[in-house]
Order: structure tokens, then C-alpha cells, then sequence
């Protein structure tokens, strides 16, 4: 999570750790995954949860972050993701990255989310965009 705030802060100039409690990921209804080598060395990670005050069956996806880029390791989290997140009733997958993130943008356009209407604290800012996906 350090890295991932180290990056985020770099390119952005938040890291968004204050928008993100890791206590919530024991509430019903969220999953911390992490992606390993055969070393057992973290190589990606993701958060899902319940969006609060999001429409009925709507998670959100949180912290996603993959070291490694270009060898199919994001996608595979954002997969079993997704899995999780319908094996757990949801309907639907909200997230939101920054507008200067253009490689987060490109990656989650690949993987079918569409922009969607600015959500909770997001809203009306021109620096987020808020990307969902049905499923």
C-alpha cells in the first residue's frame, strides 16, 4: 500500500490514503485481495467493498495496483474482482481514477467500464473520473 501511495502522490499529488480506511475491509460484503509470485512477493492488489450511499447492489473498487505492468497481472486481479464481487450479489462495479492517469484510464476502458456521473466525493470534481461496469 506504501508504493501504491508513493505513486499515487507522485502522479496525481494525493496519495488518497485518507479516503481509504483498511478497517473497512473487514465489514460484510468487501475483499483485500493481493497477487503473488512464486516467491510469495506482493505484485498486485485491490479493494472491494459496499459503496455507501451508492444505488442497491454496488460495489466500488479501491486501491487497485499492479507493480508490474504489461504482464496481465492487473487484469487478472481485476478479474477475480469481479468474481468476488458477483459471487457476493453485487450488480454492478463502480471505481474512480484521476483524469492524469491515463494508463488507469486505458486499462479499465479495455476491460469494459464506461464513465459513469461523478459519485460521492467525487462528484463535480474535474479531476476524477468515475468509471462502472455491469455485471
Amino acid at each position: 500500500m506504501g508504493e501504491l501511495n508513493a505513486l499515487l502522490a507522485a502522479l496525481c499529488g494525493d496519495s488518497g490514503a485518507a479516503r481509504f480506511d483498511p478497517a473497512q475491509m473487514h465489514a460484510p460484503g468487501s475483499a483485500f485481495l493481493v497477487a503473488r509470485d512464486v516467491l510469495g512477493q506482493a505484485q498486485a492488489c485491490g479493494a472491494l467493498r459496499l459503496l455507501p450511499d451508492g444505488p442497491p447492489g454496488t460495489a466500488e473498487i479501491k486501491r487497485m495496483y499492479a507493480r508490474t505492468r504489461g504482464r496481465g497481472i492487473g487484469a487478472a486481479l481485476l478479474a477475480a474482482l469481479l468474481d468476488e464481487a458477483r459471487r457476493q450479489g453485487y450488480r454492478r462495479v463502480w471505481l474512480e481514477t484521476r483524469r492524469s492517469n491515463a494508463r488507469a484510464l486505458a486499462f479499465y476502458r479495455r476491460q469494459g467500464f464506461a464513465e459513469i456521473p461523478g459519485y460521492g466525493h467525487y462528484a463535480g470534481r474535474e479531476d476524477a473520473v468515475c468509471l462502472g461496469l455491469a455485471l
